[in-house]
């Protein structure tokens, strides 16, 4: 009898510790292992003190509409705790408007092309135009919902206000719950961003993924998911 409530004992933690391993993904993103591209350029290097990922825009890849994204493999995500840290800056003859646009998405289809997306534009982050500054982060759904149709339609709601310093590295973190997203910056305790309404709705799950917008040199470093 002892020896049954022993094994069955030591079966329930195996599968205890299994289960809260399963919730927690990391990647250093000290390489490119794992990591698919659509639209972009891939390198491992490290950058002010810390290994990263550098993902520039694809020679074949300059309009703006098309996706440019890294897609993190292995990584089924639907409600959670996403986490990175980002320097990004406009790439050198940039095209105009060019902000240093880097982000995550997040319940990304296989096709690289339907996915949720949280951004941020580093250059607005200490402009002196108010309206720069106003549209410093951004939510996206693609590709239904890029970021002019949502301004257009709701202006200042799927975008905010943060502070940033282009090429500093700086700390992303989503929260995920059913149709919900908030988000977060750096060490802040309050969220810069709050989205309502995600335009994929409660039940899609996907990969995560890193993404950038035409005529970005960003950096990406220690990739941290947790699964609710």
């Amino acid at each position: 009898m002892k020896n049954l409530f022993a094994s069955t004992l030591a079966i329930i933690i195996c599968m205890t510790a299994s289960g809260q391993s399963n919730k927690k993904f990391t990647h250093t993103l000290a390489n490119t292992k794992d990591i698919a591209g659509s639209g972009i350029k891939m390198e491992a290097t490290t950058f002010k003190g810390k290994k990263a990922v550098r993902i520039t825009t694809g020679d074949d890849n300059k309009d703006y509409r098309k996706s440019m994204v890294a897609k993190i493999l292995n990584t089924d995500f639907r409600n959670g705790v996403i986490e990175v840290e980002v320097a990004s800056q406009p790439e050198d003859n940039a095209p105009e408007g060019s902000r240093g646009f880097a982000g995550v998405t997040f319940r990304m289809q296989d096709d690289f092309e339907h996915y949720e997306c949280i951004y941020i534009r580093p250059t607005n982050g200490r402009a002196d135009d108010q309206l720069r500054r106003n549209h410093s982060t951004q939510y996206i759904s693609a590709p239904d919902y890029p970021w002019y149709r949502l301004r257009k339609e709701n202006p200042g709601v799927y975008e905010s206000y943060v502070d940033l310093v282009p090429g500093e590295w700086t700390k992303l973190r989503i929260e995920v719950s059913n149709d919900k997203a908030k988000f977060f910056v750096n060490d802040s305790s309050q969220p810069v961003l709050i989205i309502n309404d995600l335009k994929y709705g409660a039940d899609q799950s996907g990969h995560v993924g890193l993404w950038i917008g035409s005529g970005t040199d960003a950096y990406f470093s220690n990739l941290k998911i947790t699964h609710n």
